[in-house]
């Protein structure tokens, strides 16, 4: 897929999340396949660009590949600006968040909420994309609520506005993460208008990665929460769009290897006290994945894996944890389960 001078790698990509697509995980998931990652959303207002966590987010040093940097804000001015300063920062992309339910972003009429104004979204597009020189792409929902489902008449703001690329989650503003994703408003988008549109929500597998395409006609998909715990999905979902055979799951040893080259990596970025707390979401996404064990065993390890505050022990409980539960052959009854704490 070609976006701007980019070629993608491929069709399938990684969405921006807040507190989840630091630098990272960016890494790992574009290692696994994701043609495309997109960077934590940054705030568009310049007293907030020295804070410690904006300062984080906007660290690409070291990182390879296309560097795609969402901003969200409701100031035309500031967000030109915005995208300005962070591709002075690196970015050669530039992404903004018009799809963000949370209420702390709506509360301030940012994300998700701006699709209520119509004009304004108008004026971010047209302002941001006069400022810089690299592709501008769009991240919306399908409205703001079930009654309102104004995305066709968005995309045709955006597609005059010279974004290059669209991306859609099938649920409204209103829904956040209830419910089921639709596709038929992403497929009657599609429809009407020329640039890429890129499918997103709920896609879980490579077979489920497959229908929405053929539902939606898109030309991509973004995979969200259906990658926290396995970042590998990128990788089967693409041999699965090349092949139409699914790709055998990760051996137990590249799965161990994996995990912990992933917490090595957020004790380095974040610092190793900061990172153990980071990491604890991440282990319990992995365990969650974990088909050996039970719920309650799940329960009982991250309780534990939770109190422990040094990252030499968090790790090696870890590691201990996953090498002793991936293997269907051994026994995972709690006793196996505080012995492989305890190793």
């Amino acid at each position: 897929m070609q976006l701007g001078p980019y070629s993608l790698s491929s069709a399938v990509f990684l969405a921006p999340m807040a507190g989840i697509t630091d630098k990272p995980y960016r890494q790992l998931c574009r290692q696994m396949g994701a043609g495309l990652v997109i960077s934590e959303m940054v705030t568009s207002e310049p007293h907030l660009r020295n804070s410690h966590k904006t300062r984080l987010r906007m660290d690409h040093s070291g990182e390879s590949g296309i560097v795609s940097v969402q901003i969200a804000g409701t100031d035309p001015y500031k967000m030109a600006e915005a995208a300005k300063f962070n591709v002075d920062k690196g970015a050669h992309i530039i992404d903004i968040n018009m799809g963000c339910p949370a209420k702390k972003v709506c509360n301030v009429a940012a994300g998700s909420a701006l699709l209520k104004d119509e004009k304004k979204v108008a004026e971010i597009l047209h302002a941001v994309v006069a400022a810089v020189d690299v592709p501008v792409t769009l991240k919306i929902r399908t409205g703001w609520d079930h009654e309102n489902k104004n995305a066709p008449t968005i995309a045709h703001i955006a597609e005059e506005s010279g974004i290059q690329m669209l991306s859609m989650h099938g649920r409204t503003r209103a829904d956040a993460y209830k419910g089921e994703a639709e596709y038929a408003t992403i497929a009657k988008v599609k429809q009407q208008i020329s640039i890429p549109l890129v499918a997103n929500g709920d896609i879980t597998s490579p077979q489920k990665a497959q229908q929405v395409l053929q539902l939606t006609g898109a030309d991509a998909i973004m995979i969200g929460r259906g990658a926290q715990g396995q970042p590998w999905i990128f990788r089967e979902i693409n041999h699965y769009l090349n092949t139409q055979q699914l790709l055998a799951p990760p051996s137990q040893q590249e799965m161990v290897q994996l995990i912990e080259s992933h917490l090595n990596d957020l004790y380095d970025f974040y610092g190793t006290n900061r990172g153990v707390q980071i990491a604890r979401k991440h282990i319990g996404w992995y365990a969650q994945k974990c088909t050996s064990i039970s719920d309650e065993q799940k329960r009982c390890f991250r309780k534990h894996i939770n109190c422990i505050k040094n990252a030499l022990q968090q790790r090696n409980e870890v590691i201990a944890f996953f090498n002793q539960n991936q293997n269907p052959n051994i026994n995972t009854n709690k006793k196996t389960i505080k012995g492989a704490i305890a190793a």
